[in-house]
């Protein structure tokens, strides 16, 4: 049975402003372990260290051009994706999601069809620091995530505040709900279950492509680490649910249940090596965003880096303000039915 081993980068829980992290993603490899240690070792045959580390790696500028024979490697001759997303976003999409698309839905207006609300989302992104200011902008993130956390009249009213503060009315048919305090919005803030954990999205994209990948039924291994606990919970709940129905997110993603994913395993990566590829695949692609943002710097050149990636090798969430290129790519999309879908069957 294929093996999928995978490992994470840049998980913070429901906190998606953290500075220091502002990207999070997941990598997967179809490889055996065998083989993984045979890449290793031709390719770091030197190496000390018990494990093989992509931080502790790319930080000597002499192992950049032996990361990057890996990772050409790894992607020309193995099954293989990796997921990133820009958190920022992802919480500026779910700001539209909760706080913005009831308001709309009650009054007959669908902003989930052909990926309206990531629409949406990208506009308040990209123009909310100038319109608003990055201070202003900033707290009313903040206070959204807030109020998703502590569903309390206090944290309400910090929200409604953090959109009146600002010069709301120049994105009034966004931050308009927001504003004006609109109840049918804070009812779905203030929904049991509802939070602004990123470990769903990461793992719904991840796996809808190892579905598309695997033929048969196959299995996945990752590490112990503490950020992938959460991991864990939901991979074993998508695994469990045997209902049959199936979700087309864009014109070339889709999530079908039953999977034909069985089983999740925990491992030490010191003791697998291919689990171990897969922490310099997301680290790399984690390095190579940061940089891209001016976030870091010194680490692999990230157009090196994402020019080994094919098209079905690497899925990324951010801003899209080509909203017809945006419409054409999420033609048909049903994510309302999706999001309702997970809430009531995986979310506690």
């Amino acid at each position: 049975m294929t093996c999928y081993r995978i490992d994470e980068s840049g998980y913070t829980g429901f906190d998606l402003i953290n500075a220091d992290q502002r990207f999070q993603g997941a990598s997967a490899i179809a490889i055996e372990n065998d083989e993984a240690a045979r890449l290793i070792r031709e390719h770091f045959p030197r190496l000390q260290a018990g494990e093989l580390k992509y931080r502790s790696l790319s930080r000597r500028p002499g192992n950049h051009e032996r990361l990057l024979r890996l990772l050409r490697d790894i992607h020309k001759d193995f099954e293989c994706v990796t997921y990133v997303c820009d958190k920022r976003y992802l919480l500026t999409l779910m700001l539209v999601d909760y706080a913005v698309e009831p308001f709309y839905y009650e009054r007959g207006h669908d902003l989930y069809v052909d990926g309206r609300t990531y629409a949406m989302a990208s506009l308040l992104y990209t123009a909310g620091p100038t319109f608003f200011g990055h201070e202003g902008f900033g707290e009313l993130l903040t206070a959204f995530q807030l109020a998703v956390k502590e569903k309390s009249p206090l944290s309400r009213i910090r929200l409604v505040s953090a959109a009146k503060n600002i010069d709301w009315r120049q994105l009034e048919e966004i931050l308009g709900p927001v504003a004006m305090a609109c109840p049918d919005c804070w009812q779905a803030i203030a929904t049991p279950g509802v939070n602004t954990d990123a470990a769903w999205i990461v793992l719904q994209s991840l796996i809808s492509r190892m579905e598309a990948m695997s033929e048969e039924p196959y299995r996945v291994e990752h590490d112990q680490s503490k950020n992938l606990v959460a991991y864990n919970a939901l991979i074993k709940k998508f695994i469990g649910h045997h209902d049959e129905i199936e979700f087309q997110t864009t014109e070339v993603a889709s999530l079908k249940f039953p999977l034909k994913l069985t089983e999740v395993i925990q491992v030490d990566s010191k003791l697998s090596p291919a689990v171990q590829l897969a922490d310099i695949m997301i680290g790399a692609a984690i390095e190579g965003a940061s940089m891209m943002a001016g976030l870091r710097s010194g680490g692999l050149d990230p157009e090196e880096v994402y020019s080994i990636y094919s098209d079905d090798q690497f899925i990324h969430m951010s801003p899209m303000i080509d909203f017809e290129e945006n419409r054409r790519f999420r033609k048909g999309s049903r994510s309302s039915e999706m999001i309702d879908y997970f809430s009531r069957h995986f979310f506690d």
